[in-house]
Parts: C-alpha cells; sequence; structure tokens
C-alpha cells in the first residue's frame, strides 16, 4: 500500500492511499467462495452453486462490499503509516480503479499543533475579598427573612411587604385572557409584575381601590400584548409587615445549635461557611480571568469535529440540568433536536481551543497532578459536612470521584503557572459584589 499525505489546513490533513489490486481481488475471491457455499438460489441444492453463477448474480455487490471493507481497514493504516494524530473520523472521497490499485483520497482532521505564547504578555486581574461583621450579620438577617412570618398591618403598602389583592386588567376597554385574578399575594419590589404594576400599588392601603397605567415590555412572551397600554383594577384586601423570627432557642436548633451556645457561635459557623465560599469564589474567578487571558492571547483553529462533540456535550448537561430542576417528567417531553448548534457553538469553541491549550501548558511544564493538593481539596470539601470523614473516605477511594478532582486540582495548577509568569493586578471587592460576579459566572 502506498500512502502520501498533505497539510490541507492546521487541522486538517488530505492522504492519498493506493491500494493493490491484487489484495481487492484476493478479498473478493474469497468472498465468492464464501457465498457460494451458503447462498440458496433455486435450481440448486444449498452449497452447490457454481461460483461462475454467483460471480453473475452476486459479484457487483460483493465486490463493493469488499472495497468499502479495504478502504475502512486502509485509511485507519495509513493514518498510522503517517504518524497522523487524528480526531474525528476520515471523509472518504474520489474511489477508484486506476492501474491495478485501487486509489482514494481520505480528508481526516487533526489535533491541532500550537505553540503557546509567553506567560508575561499576560495581565490578569485577581480579585481579593475578605467576610466582614456586617457581612455576617447581613447574612444572619438573611436566614432570619427565610423563616419569617407575616403580620396584618393598617398602614400603606411599600416594598419588601405583601400584599393580598384583586386586579382586573383591560386595554382599550376591554378584558384580556389572564389578566385577572382574586386573592393575589405578592411581595412589593420582587419585580415579579410588569414594570410599573408593583411601583402602582406602593401607598395602597387594605380596602382601597385604583387604577393604574402600565405598558407592557416589548419583548414580553404574549405577542397580543407586547408593547400596548394597559390598565389593571387594583382591589387591596390585606397589607402585611414581615416579622423576622428572634434568634431564640427554636431559631438555634435548626441550625443544629443549642441555646447556651447562642447567637456568637451561630455567627462563627456563618462565618466560617462564608469564607469557604469567598475562597471558592475567588479561585473560580481568577481561574476564569487567567483561563481567558489565555485563549485571547493564543488564536488557533480547533477542528470542527472536536466542537461538534463539545456541542453534544454541552446539549447534553442542558438536559440533565433540566431533568434535575422539572424531574425525568418534565424531562421526556423536553425534545433537547430543538436545541440548534448555534446555541453553543461559541462557548464550544473556546472549550475546545481552551482544552488542547491547557493539555499544551501541562506539556510543556511537566505538570503532574500534586497529591497534596487533591488530599487537601478533598479535606476542604469534607469540613462542610456533617461527618467529614466519611466524605473524605468516598473521595479518596471511589476512582471515578478522585480522577474528577484529581482534574480540578491540576487545573489550579495550570492557573498557578501561568499567574507566575503573568502580569498580576489585585482588585478589592466586597463580599456581595464578590457573589454577583460568581453567580453571573455560573449563570453565562
Amino acid at each position: 500500500m502506498q500512502v502520501t499525505s498533505e497539510a490541507v489546513s492546521g487541522v486538517s490533513r488530505r492522504l492519498n492511499v493506493s491500494v493493490p489490486s491484487s489484495r481487492v481481488n484476493e478479498q473478493f475471491e474469497a468472498r465468492i467462495q464464501r457465498t457460494a457455499k451458503t447462498v440458496k438460489m433455486n435450481g440448486f441444492r444449498p452449497g452447490k452453486v457454481p461460483v461462475n453463477v454467483v460471480r453473475r448474480e452476486y459479484g457487483a455487490g460483493i465486490y463493493q462490499e469488499v472495497v468499502n471493507d479495504i478502504i475502512r481497514d486502509t485509511v485507519f493504516e495509513a493514518i498510522q503509516q503517517e504518524k497522523i494524530n487524528a480526531v474525528g473520523t476520515p471523509n472518504i472521497e474520489k474511489v477508484e480503479n486506476k492501474d491495478d490499485a485501487l486509489v482514494y483520497e481520505a480528508t481526516v482532521e487533526v489535533y491541532p499543533e500550537v505553540q503557546v505564547a509567553g506567560f508575561d504578555g499576560l495581565e490578569i486581574e485577581r480579585k481579593k475579598a475578605e467576610v466582614k461583621d456586617a457581612d455576617v450579620d447581613v447574612m444572619i438577617e438573611n436566614l432570619q427573612k427565610q423563616r419569617q412570618t407575616w403580620a396584618e398591618t393598617k398602614g400603606m403598602a411599600k416594598n419588601e411587604m405583601q400584599v393580598t389583592f384583586d386586579f382586573e386588567g383591560s386595554i382599550d376597554g376591554e378584558k384580556f385572557d389572564g389578566g385577572s385574578a382574586e386573592d393575589y399575594t405578592l411581595v412589593l419590589g420582587s419585580g415579579q409584575m410588569i414594570p410599573g404594576f408593583e411601583d402602582g400599588i406602593v401607598g395602597m392601603k387594605k380596602g382601597e381601590e385604583k387604577v393604574i397605567d402600565v405598558t407592557f415590555p416589548e419583548d414580553y412572551q404574549a405577542e397580543n400584548l407586547a408593547g400596548k397600554a394597559a390598565q389593571f383594577k387594583i382591589t387591596v384586601k390585606k397589607v402585611e409587615k414581615a416579622k423576622l423570627p428572634e434568634i431564640d432557642k427554636e431559631f438555634l436548633e435548626v441550625f443544629g445549635l443549642s441555646e447556651e451556645e447562642g447567637v456568637d457561635k451561630l455567627k462563627a459557623d456563618v462565618r466560617k461557611n462564608m469564607e469557604r465560599e469567598v475562597k471558592n469564589g475567588l479561585r473560580s474567578q481568577v481561574k476564569q480571568a487567567a483561563f481567558d487571558a489565555l485563549v485571547a492571547a493564543n488564536e488557533i483553529e480547533v477542528p470542527a469535529s472536536m466542537v461538534a462533540q463539545e456541542i453534544d456535550r454541552q446539549r447534553q448537561q442542558m438536559v440533565q440540568q433540566f431533568t434535575q430542576q422539572f424531574g425525568a417528567q418534565g424531562a421526556q417531553a423536553f425534545d433537547s433536536s430543538v436545541l440548534p448548534d448555534d446555541l453553543f457553538k461559541d462557548q464550544a469553541e473556546r472549550s475546545v481551543k481552551l482544552g488542547v491549550l491547557i493539555s499544551k501548558v501541562l506539556q510543556d511544564a511537566k505538570l503532574e497532578v500534586d497529591q497534596a493538593r487533591v488530599t487537601a481539596f478533598i479535606e476542604d470539601m469534607a469540613s462542610s459536612y456533617e461527618d467529614p470523614s466519611e466524605v473524605i473516605e468516598y473521595f479518596t477511594t471511589d476512582k471515578q470521584q478522585r480522577a474528577q478532582i484529581e482534574a480540578v486540582v491540576l487545573e489550579d495548577q495550570v492557573v498557578d503557572h501561568i499567574l507566575q509568569g503573568a502580569k498580576v493586578s489585585e482588585t478589592e471587592v466586597s463580599y456581595q459584589d464578590l457573589l454577583k460576579e460568581q453567580q453571573a459566572r455560573q449563570q453565562g
């Protein structure tokens, strides 16, 4: 077999393969002989069909099968012979019988060969944050709000108050579907209603009626209402103020604390959890900043097949998230095929480029996973559980779980390696701003 190859692009190679006709003919004759022993034809006993009859009746089909099998086998032989680091499935073209040989072309995508730009040209912002006493107080208050009750008031409705009311909507004096409700409950300022609706209720009291004017957003989900001006008749039935629970014995027991341990122990536990959040948030922020800088500084071409695989992975990940949120029954009603590739393409291309670059950094720096850091990572993660030793045992002994953590730690080592050579600036941010940034990254 003769093989030549040429570069079509940075991530594609064309192979010209020539297979001797003798190899094709040998396999063809062997398959004709086998077929003659098994084929059933009218007028002949099984196994007694003459070879020339088999050749006449089935020869063309058998020959095509042989050609297909030889191409399937030889294309991978050719890839190995040319030492090509192929990805995806080869595309076969121009199959011909010529000069006592079967010849064909095969185009195959290859793993990109890259040279990573020097880290000294990277500018990376690293955030710094710390948990302050005021942050802990806000978190304690949030815990109280999660368990708050409501107490009726005769005063005016204000933001963060809960209002029970009837409403009736109309456009040009005509009611519309879904525009009316009775005993509707709403916390003012929650942003659940269209712009202007909640503001119109602020200042109203129990028993008061009022007509408010609002305009549906241009991108409102109901097309028949989008951009239209409407009037809502509001009748307030109840106004309630939030009543936070006292930090007493009952409240502390919810968090596994005794009355003797008191609010100081609660604050200490809350601070510990918040500091863990800060640590993880800062780690996530600098990792993304470093990887963003790495991708931006290295414009590389990646194989379409790798991007397609990543698109499929991200699509399946979305299905899994949908399943977790809505359950198996909801997931069955969710048709992932309606999600177009363009929805994932940009992120998929970035992920593939980043994966290629990280692999190259690991190779160039000869980085290997630091098992001490893996152990520390597991212990830190386990410290938030009721029985840390059980969690440590699970993630230490389960090969799959440990491998996932090793991959995370190795990424952290890549980040540290990049930061050593990059221009790093530090910016102080508040605890709240750090959390908002982290939530935005997760949603993005």
